[in-house]
């Protein structure tokens, strides 16, 4: 009598809670990105760092090159130095077997300087999600910064407009509208398990 045969075992997907990983959140302005990726980055049972991209821009005190004020090569040239220098620091972290989560408003209309950009500077294996709520929300919560983090409700807008363009990318989106930092935090979860089980190609 034939024996069936027993299928493969199926190697279960890393716990993304327990794993090194390094992830690119990106969203424009007021979507929540810095709140959702220290929280994410406190509450992990590994070690892992938040590394934010204006965090790094804004160690130039004296000759800060500031967009608000034009966009010109001085303001481009020190994003420029600040991914790299980002990159710099997650490729250091992950050496360490420290997770990095790292957040940039990435525009999908110029790959090469975004998640291409991103992909040289930290590494092949780097997991982007985009956190996208409504227009609505990210004006609320503009309206809320102050200082040169604070933009006007049209740049707002035009920025919110340019990252419609993820829809349809591949990239995992997560619509945060309706949403507080914890519960952001866990659909991150999920987002990145299912991403490290079946990364998406971009």
């Amino acid at each position: 009598m034939a024996v069936p045969s027993v299928p493969p075992a199926t190697a279960a997907a890393p716990d993304p809670t327990t794993t090194t990983l390094a992830v690119l959140l990106i969203g424009p302005a007021g979507a929540g990105k810095t709140s959702v990726a220290k929280y994410w980055a406190d509450h992990r049972r590994v070690p892992t760092a938040h590394i934010s991209l204006d965090d790094v821009r804004e160690w130039v005190r004296s000759g800060f090159a500031d967009p608000q004020t034009g966009w010109n090569e001085h303001s481009e040239a020190q994003y420029r130095l600040a991914r790299r220098t980002c990159g710099f620091s997650a490729r250091n972290f992950l050496a360490n077997g420290i997770s990095c989560i790292l957040d940039d408003a990435v525009f999908p209309d110029r790959p090469v300087v975004g998640l291409g950009g991103w992909k040289r500077h930290v590494g092949p294996g780097l997991l982007p999600v985009v956190l996208l709520p409504g227009l609505d929300i990210v004006l609320e919560r503009n309206a809320e910064r102050s200082g040169n983090r604070r933009l006007t409700d049209e740049e707002v807008a035009r920025i919110h407009g340019r990252m419609a363009g993820w829809y349809g990318s591949g990239l995992p989106i997560i619509d945060n509208s309706q949403l507080g930092i914890p519960e952001t935090a866990h659909l991150l979860d999920e987002v990145l398990s299912r991403s490290i089980a079946s990364p998406p190609s971009w």
